[in-house]
């Protein structure tokens, strides 16, 4: 709603708006009637909670602010009933000690209202007396006793400034805006000694049991700790034990090395096994052929027997070298049975030529030949059953270590995780044990308030409340007064204002003209007339500053979407201004007749041009413009575009494009239906700029307060404006 429109409503609304204030301002007066002079006192602390260093500052990988939990904490421990009777204690003792009033400690009128509750007599009877420490001991027991007692009374009723309710109203605590490291409190009362002096013991009593409690957290922190790590090494020196215990009995350096060597060694000797059993096969099988060709031999004992005594010579030292290379006998040994060996070969040898000398025969083959296979192969397959005993036998020895390394790996396996677990419990806890030490460190060091701003004695009291209720009294009315006029007008249906106006076509109005018959009159619509040109002018020239990304000049577009609105009204008066502002214009408008012509008036130059039926693809104004009036538009400074009806016309998208502003002109008698509302929504969607509404022929109701600031606009007075601007 407009301003008019507001007044308008105030206007029809003034004794509500007068009565209602009246009567709120009048009780808020008489309820304030007994109001009593209030001094407040106030300090600033530093806590350090947000941004302050500590010793646990350059451990921190980042910045964590705990500043409002950490405020929570302290205004809960400022508040608490234990803080506020002990700062209630503390005011009392040093009350209780004066003999007369101090006006820098307790002023007359406490000081006999405290007389009057505590009188001497009672306060001797209760064994109030002595020096300060002794007092307070005292009255801290009297307001714990679990009987009534005038201390305990006093202590715990509203109306005492020592009371638990009293200061729980009074005392403020509250972080600092845009500072969480800064508190700020205050106190009121009705003495400023009593102020000042109730805020000094606030802080005192905060300080310290702050620092109480934070050094009690961080204690029962550190023992917890360090209990659980003592447990902790307890725990790892046994498993320690435990894994020494079974590498001792078991006589194991490397678990996993061993392990690793038995299992390449027996993977290997799986191999030369079966390549020495294919190998005695092989041998087996040529015996027993060379043998089937040989056919039945006589026996020739001598011979016979000598020869099976080579071979088990030669078996005997074969078995032995196969033992020794396969036990990792020094070279020496092998080196001797190799010796051995090769003599009991060679005897062989001999004793088979002999034998065969004996035996020969006249085969297809010679005989010496039949036996010196068969004595080949006969050597190859003994040497062969003699190195597979040993590989058999050592094989044996692989299986059996094997089973005795499973279960030990898992019970090294097992002793090992707990070991490692242990260890990792224990560089935890460790750990932990240091960052509370650090903490505890850390909250002896830093934990203390520091005050910034000391509490101040009020030499003047707080400004009387009784006006301010006042004035919200009077306020609360006004809003009373509005929120029923608001409810008239919500239920008043009738659209009759330029309210309506932005409403239906969604558009703030920015300027409304009255009809006028005769522009340079001094009548009320007139006058009105003048002033709304001028902030329609300055409107336009506000948003042109605002286009950055629009051809130069800028263009105006007036337009309206049905026909007879008033665009070449409102065009004149703008260009008037223009006039007046020494701008170079052109007024480009449709023709109606053609025969209309190009005209030039002190800085306007007024350009027909023809609609024609590709109007909706002119890409600007120079194309739209007949070659015959000569169009240039750098020669001017602005350039206001009248459009046609949109209603019965085409649109040029491409020219609407590079416009900078847009006016809606529209009849304040004209309909806005549902086909305007479209053609309206086009013509957004191609401009996408700023559109200003311009609402014509409004009715005079709107005009008082624009006729009122166009008074000097006398004709004479224009003319005289008129010279000073262009001067």
């Amino acid at each position: 709603m407009s301003l008019d429109g507001f007044l308008r409503l105030m206007k029809q609304h003034a004794l509500l708006f007068v009565l209602l204030p009246a009567i709120t301002a009048a009780t808020a007066f008489y309820a304030t009637r007994h109001e009593k002079k209030v001094y407040k006192s106030e300090s600033t602390l530093y806590t350090g909670l947000a941004s302050g260093y500590n010793l646990l500052s350059d451990k921190q990988s980042s910045f964590m602010d705990r500043s409002t939990g950490a405020f929570d904490n302290l205004l809960t421990t400022l508040t608490s009933k234990e803080t506020l009777l002990q700062v209630g204690i503390n005011l009392l003792a040093d009350h209780l000690q004066l003999r007369e009033s101090d006006s820098l400690v307790l002023g007359w009128n406490g000081y006999q209202w405290l007389e009057q509750e505590l009188p001497r007599p009672m306060r001797d009877e209760l064994g109030l007396f002595g020096p300060t420490p002794r007092l307070r001991r005292a009255l801290d027991s009297l307001a714990k006793a679990a009987t009534p007692n005038p201390i305990k009374t006093l202590l715990f009723t509203s109306d005492s400034p020592y009371s638990v309710e009293s200061l729980t109203m009074k005392l403020k605590g509250s972080p600092r805006k845009n500072n969480n490291d800064v508190l700020l409190m205050e106190y009121e009362a009705n003495d400023p000694a009593v102020a000042q002096k109730t805020l000094i013991y606030a802080i005192d009593v905060l300080n310290q049991r702050n620092t109480q409690y934070k050094t009690s957290e961080t204690n029962s922190v550190v023992n917890y700790y360090q209990t659980k790590l003592g447990e902790a090494k307890t725990k790892l020196d046994q498993a320690e034990a435990r894994l020494r215990a079974f590498n001792e009995n078991n006589q194991v350096l490397d678990y996993d090395e061993e392990a690793r060597n038995v299992a390449t060694a027996r993977e290997a000797l799986g191999d030369q096994y079966n390549q020495e059993l294919m190998r005695r096969d092989a041998a087996k099988a040529s015996l027993d052929a060379i043998n089937k060709r040989m056919g039945q031999q006589g026996n020739v004992s001598a011979a016979n027997n000598d020869l099976a005594d080579k071979r088990r010579k030669l078996a005997t030292a074969e078995t032995q070298l196969a033992n020794a290379q396969a036990y990792g006998q020094p070279r020496h040994i092998i080196a001797k049975l190799q010796a051995a060996a090769s003599q009991a070969a060679e005897e062989l040898k001999a004793s088979a030529q002999r034998y065969d000398a004996a035996t020969s025969t006249s085969d297809a083959l010679p005989q010496a030949t039949l036996a010196a296979d068969k004595l080949n192969k006969q050597l190859e397959y003994d040497e062969s059953v003699a190195r597979l005993q040993v590989y058999t036998r050592r094989m044996r020895e692989y299986q059996s270590k094997t089973n005795s390394y499973g279960p030990l790996g898992s019970q090294l396996r097992q002793l090992t995780l707990d070991r490692e677990l242990a260890e990792q419990e224990y560089k935890s806890l460790k750990q932990q044990v240091d960052q509370s030490q650090t903490r505890k460190q850390d909250v002896e060091v830093a934990g203390k308030l520091l005050t910034l701003d000391a509490p101040n004695f009020p030499l003047e009291p707080q400004a009387s409340k009784r006006k301010q209720m006042v004035i919200i009294g009077v306020g609360v009315g006004i809003f009373l007064a509005l929120l029923l006029t608001a409810l008239r007008l919500w239920m008043d249906k009738r659209i009759q204002s330029p309210e309506q106006a932005e409403s239906l076509i969604g558009l703030p109005v920015s300027a409304f003209f009255p009809v006028v018959k005769n522009p340079l009159s001094t009548a009320k619509a007139a006058r009105a007339a003048r002033v709304m040109f001028e902030q329609l002018f300055n409107a336009v020239n506000i948003e042109i500053a605002q286009v950055k990304d629009k051809p130069y000049p800028p263009v105006i577009t007036l337009f309206s979407v049905l026909p007879k609105q008033g665009k070449t009204w409102v065009a004149n008066g703008l260009l008037r201004l223009a006039e007046e502002s020494d701008l170079q214009v052109a007024y480009c408008y449709p023709a109606s007749t053609g025969k209309e012509r190009r005209e030039s008036n002190l800085g306007i130059t007024y350009l027909p041009y023809t609609v024609r039926p590709d109007f909706m693809n002119v890409t600007g104004v120079d194309y739209l413009i007949d070659a015959e009036h000569e169009f240039d538009s750098t020669q001017f400074d602005r350039i206001f575009l009248e459009m046609p009806a949109l209603v019965n016309h085409q649109m040029p998208v491409y020219l609407l494009k590079n416009t900078a502003l847009s006016l809606l002109i529209v009849d304040a008698n004209s309909t806005w239906s549902r086909a305007e509302k479209q053609l309206m929504a086009l013509y957004e969607r191609i401009t996408r700029q700023s559109i200003l509404l311009v609402l014509n022929k409004i009715g005079g109701d709107y005009i008082d307060n624009a006729s009122a600031a166009a008074d000097i606009e006398t004709p004479e007075q224009k003319r005289k404006l008129q010279t000073e601007r262009r001067g």
